[in-house]
């Protein structure tokens, strides 16, 4: 990691130590504890540890900056320009299901003191294939050792799309089956593999040309949409007045891909 900052070595290193117990857990799923925090919503004592285990490295490494994570919300810091925003496992329940595709997510959000915020680094890690993917920003995407691009399609006919769909206590279910009669019917595939910051990081490299999906929080997508940008994509939500740093509506990819979903999406 040559490239890497100071700041962005602490963020490396702290999820590639989170994910070395995680594969233990991930080897014993059955064995897991599980609680229910909602309809099909579910944390396993894996994430608890996770998180506890991110929130300790990363409050050493930074003790002033806040933290917001999935499970215990929002920790205000001292330093009031900068927060760590961090999911421990983003696809809880595929790993609850022994399905490996799943990852440790974490962002860092600058505060200025204008009220603007920015996504300045991001990193997301799937321990289980070692893929890191990492991004700071004007510095570029990269997976592991190596600069990643979107990809170069243009034409929606060509593109794989990638996309989330609500479950079970969810809304917006009569929405989802709007937008994928309105992509489906235009595109070449549409993959739901239940993990939105993986489903960003690989549009970021070009294995996906374009994801969507509305009703997400922030902390699935803050590093997945610096990945994007600095991967040379575009980023927006499905409206104009919807930031998609909130998680509600995004829309991203390869940039001529990115415009021809959103239209659709728009019209659905």
């Amino acid at each position: 990691m040559a490239l890497a900052s100071a700041l962005l070595q602490v963020m490396i290193d702290a999820v590639r130590k989170t994910g070395r117990p995680m594969m233990r857990d991930f080897g014993e799923v059955a064995n897991l504890q599980v609680s229910r925090k909602g309809p099909a919503d579910f944390v396993t004592a894996a994430d608890v540890r996770a998180e506890q285990t991110l929130f300790e490295l990363l409050t050493k490494a930074r003790p002033g900056y806040g933290f917001m994570g999935e499970e215990r919300g929002l920790i205000e810091g001292t330093d009031k320009s900068h927060t760590w925003i961090v999911d421990p496992i983003d696809g809880t329940t595929n790993f609850m299901h022994a399905m490996p595709h799943f990852a440790i997510t974490v962002a860092l959000e600058r505060h200025s003191p204008d009220g603007t915020s920015e996504i300045v680094a991001g990193v997301t890690y799937n321990p289980v294939q070692n893929e890191l993917f990492w991004a700071e920003k004007g510095k570029g995407a990269h997976l592991n050792d190596q600069r990643i691009r979107v990809s170069g399609r243009r034409d929606l006919a060509d593109g794989l799309i990638a996309t989330g769909l609500p479950f079970l206590g969810r809304p917006g279910h009569a929405q989802a089956i709007k937008d994928l009669h309105a992509v489906g019917q235009r595109v070449a595939g549409i993959r739901r593999l239940g993990s939105a910051a993986l489903d960003l990081a690989w549009t970021a490299m070009g294995r996906y040309d374009a994801f969507y999906e509305r009703g997400l929080q922030k902390w699935d997508v803050a590093a997945g949409l610096l990945l994007m940008t600095e991967a040379g994509g575009t980023v927006t939500g499905v409206s104009d007045d919807v930031d998609p740093l909130s998680g509600a509506e995004v829309v991203v990819g390869a940039p001529d891909m990115q415009v021809h979903l959103r239209k659709l999406l728009q019209a659905a």
